[in-house]
């Protein structure tokens, strides 16, 4: 039997040879004049060449992209391999922005449809978020954000061949990551075909935490928390709209722990959504996410700090929860069904049937979909995943105390 490899939180410092050698040889050269350029009217004018298309939107709002682009810029210490991946995402995102309103404009029936009811997983990260959604993608009546399409959820031309063009861009980008952080699926497997956070398609608008989770922008980050959400939520809804009419199905499970901060905006946005919140020690869960966005920032920048991770996430993660359980309490008749880490781990039936409870009793068909997924998706698969609060200059005590609100919250939910 091999030997399973074990990533630990200090092990983002081991980065393959050759992709520290590209750093090192291209930042040498940025004398003559080879540092990438991230600026707005250079990404947009770039993103318009290569689709010929010129029409953002009468909703585009330009704000949160001049306030990402200042924060990466001035703040993220980005490598050059890093403002390489940075300027292909961000033309990306105009470039699916650009192809979303022309087929808009071409096929108005795209949004003239309802939005599906939505199951919104919106647990803290790690909390065995992406081991719910996997499972509960298995059931055929459910639609979930499948990788290659978050990377573009609007098909590239009306060629037969395009969504082959998509699925295989996926795949390269999923070998890409496996090489450039060979440990990074050990911690959160990135798989092209299977189910993938929804965050990315907040990503179009420059509005969503997936910014600070790979780098290091503190400006953007206060920006984005006191701007309101709901231009990115209804943006959104039109991808949706996209997507479900491209692979229809009966009810859309979106997860990402971006959503707790804004349960009010999604109540707002979607008429109508079973909040699914899921639960873990919040010693466990925090040091293991802090542990995957130092890995996650060592892909764009040599400058990543563990202490400086902490400090941002650790106020971040109290802040999310304060905001959840801020709407929850003011809400008490939307419909929350909650999800324990351990349950969900040891007798993952058990929490699906709650989930299911609402629609009756789970078929030993599904029942039996639900369990081959549960065999393909075995933790610890890609090797074991370390770390510690220590690492990052914290101590049991010290968050146990910090995070006591929602330790006590925690006690008044029946199990």
């Amino acid at each position: 039997m091999s030997r399973q490899r074990t990533v630990s939180a200090t092990g983002f410092k081991k980065k393959p040879l050759w992709f520290n050698l590209i750093n090192k040889t291209w930042s040498g050269t940025y004398i003559l004049g080879t540092k990438i350029k991230l600026e707005k009217d250079h990404l947009i004018k770039t993103a318009r060449r290569k689709t010929g298309l010129q029409f953002f939107g009468n909703d585009f709002w330009e704000d949160p992209l001049d306030r990402l682009l200042y924060s990466v810029n001035e703040e993220a210490q980005l490598s050059p391999v890093g403002r390489f991946i940075t300027k292909q995402r961000l033309v990306n995102m105009l470039e699916i922005r650009l192809r979303a309103e022309n087929d808009f404009r071409r096929r108005p029936e795209i949004l003239e449809q309802e939005i599906y009811p939505v199951q919104l997983i919106c647990g803290l990260q790690r909390t065995g978020t992406t081991k719910l959604q996997r499972l509960l993608a298995a059931d055929p009546e459910n639609r979930v954000l499948l990788s290659w399409e978050a990377l573009n959820p609007v098909p590239l031309s009306d060629k037969p061949d395009e969504k082959e063009q998509r699925i295989k861009a996926a795949r390269l980008s999923e070998r890409a990551l496996k090489l450039m952080a060979p440990g990074f699926f050990s911690i959160h497997p990135v798989e092209y075909q299977q189910p993938e956070e929804d965050i990315l398609l907040l990503d179009i608008t420059f509005m969503s935490t997936t910014a600070e989770a790979t780098m290091h922008v503190p400006s953007y980050a206060a920006w984005l928390e006191q701007t309101d959400q709901s231009p990115a939520y209804q943006y959104m809804i039109k991808l949706l709209k996209h997507l479900q009419w491209q692979r229809p199905a009966k009810r859309w499970v979106l997860k990402s722990p971006h959503h707790m901060e804004f349960l009010g905006v999604i109540k707002k946005e979607f008429p109508q959504v079973q909040f699914i919140w899921t639960h873990r020690d919040i010693t466990q869960s925090l040091p293991s996410f802090l542990s995957m966005v130092a890995h996650s920032q060592s892909i764009f920048s040599n400058e990543v700090s563990l202490v400086q991770v902490a400090n941002h996430w650790v106020s971040k993660t109290q802040y999310m929860l304060l905001k959840g359980m801020e709407f929850r309490k003011a809400n008490p008749d939307q419909h929350f069904t909650d999800v324990f880490y351990q349950e969900l781990v040891e007798a993952p039936m058990k929490a699906l049937t709650e989930i299911y409870r609402s629609r009756g009793a789970i078929s030993p068909e599904l029942r039996q979909r639900f369990m081959e997924t549960e065999k393909k998706n075995m933790q610890n698969r890609y090797g074991i995943h370390s770390y510690r609060l220590q690492d990052f200059g914290l101590n049991r005590e010290e968050v146990e105390m910090m995070m006591q609100f929602y330790t006590n919250f925690l006690k008044t939910l029946s199990h």
